[in-house]
């Protein structure tokens, strides 16, 4: 048993998100269920988590209305599942800038905020362009990217240049440039020997990335929504996939449906899922 205890905590979901947002080509498929989470790791001493979801009452939540958002519901609420509130959050990973992904930052006060040094000089390139440039921001409030300058000057912000390892003991920030973001980045959690998880970010939407319609021969089907390359956002899928030894189940997506019925999960009072991944040893089962 390891030192890293996981969760993914849903809050929030969309029922009408396009399935060609999610799926590179799927045009005309409808629509699809997509859970909306993050992720909570506990381990010697640390509160983590991956991504921070957005904030309702903001421009996020504008963003998100337009593409269904329903039932946000606040970290203090998600968090108290598993028996932590959001000041003592020591670290965020962030693996990307979309407002789903970082726009609840300012709930968490005390943390130490990680990101891909691109990520933030892409967003601000883009943010200077100009309005014809205004597809390039689709999931974006650039409010985030303002609250990043303030958590700087606060002296937490750690921009990463690349890998980074052991950003705590077991894990690591691996970069996935120019592919879903331009400064995507991924997190490992390594338990030990083979015992490892790769935190996928918006590089993997879900399984369906990994396999394409028919798993027993499967096929990457990159997502549709990418600043960057289609290609590159293959290569990190692969290179992912290298890391668990293939076992696509020790990816962890966190739009991903399945994930509820792979690990040992419940449903809150919110009607929202909490999908305990591992456990450290004395550690208190949630589920």
């Amino acid at each position: 048993m390891g030192t890293h205890s996981v969760w993914v905590l849903e809050y929030a979901r969309s029922p009408v998100h396009p399935v060609s947002g999610v799926l590179y080509g799927a045009h005309n498929k409808g629509t699809m269920n997509l859970p909306f989470a993050y992720i909570l790791i506990k381990t010697a001493g640390a509160v983590a988590l991956v991504d921070v979801g957005h904030d309702a009452n903001d421009f996020g939540g504008e963003i998100a209305n337009s593409i269904g958002v329903t039932g946000w519901t606040p970290p203090e609420v998600v968090l108290s599942e598993c028996g932590v509130r959001p000041e003592d959050v020591t670290q965020i990973f962030l693996t990307h800038a979309h407002f789903d992904h970082i726009g609840g930052l300012k709930f968490f006060p005390n943390a130490t905020i990680y990101l891909q040094k691109k990520e933030l000089e892409s967003w601000m390139w883009i943010l200077a362009k100009g309005p014809r440039f205004r597809s390039l921001q689709a999931g974006l409030n650039p409010a985030d990217i303002l609250y990043l300058t303030q958590a700087n000057i606060e002296g937490r912000l750690e921009l990463v240049d690349g890998d980074r390892e052991n950003a705590l003991p077991g894990i690591h920030l691996y970069p996935a440039h120019d592919t879903h973001t331009a400064g995507s980045q991924y997190v490992v959690v390594d338990r030990g020997g083979a015992d490892k998880l790769v935190l996928s970010g918006d590089v993997i939407y879900t399984y369906q990335n990994l396999t394409g319609d028919d798993p027993s021969n499967p096929c990457f089907v990159p997502p549709g929504l990418a600043n960057g390359s289609q290609t590159k956002l293959i290569e990190a899928a692969d290179e992912m996939l290298a890391i668990v030894g293939n076992d696509e189940r020790r990816i962890i997506p966190v739009h991903e449906e399945k994930l509820a019925e792979l690990y040992p999960s419940r449903v809150s009072d919110r009607g929202l899922q909490i999908i305990e991944v591992c456990l450290a040893e004395n550690e208190v089962s949630r589920v």
